[in-house]
């Protein structure tokens, strides 16, 4: 089961309040501000800072 769509327009970096955006293999949270990824485990986006990892080179869709 994906993210829901409608989840994904309010969810917002916890750091930075910017827009998160679903990565390529859909295993995270993407903020294209501060480069947090943040893990999605069993289909739950884990929006927790001490769970971001930082990775400015993964992709996220459009």
């Amino acid at each position: 089961m994906a993210i829901d769509p409608h989840l994904l327009e309010i969810l917002a970096c916890p750091v930075c309040k910017t827009p998160v955006k679903l990565t390529v293999d859909e295993a995270g949270l993407k903020c294209e501000t501060c480069s947090r990824v943040y893990p999605i485990r069993e289909d739950i986006p884990v929006m927790l800072i001490d769970e971001a990892t930082i990775d400015p080179d993964r992709p996220t869709k459009d």
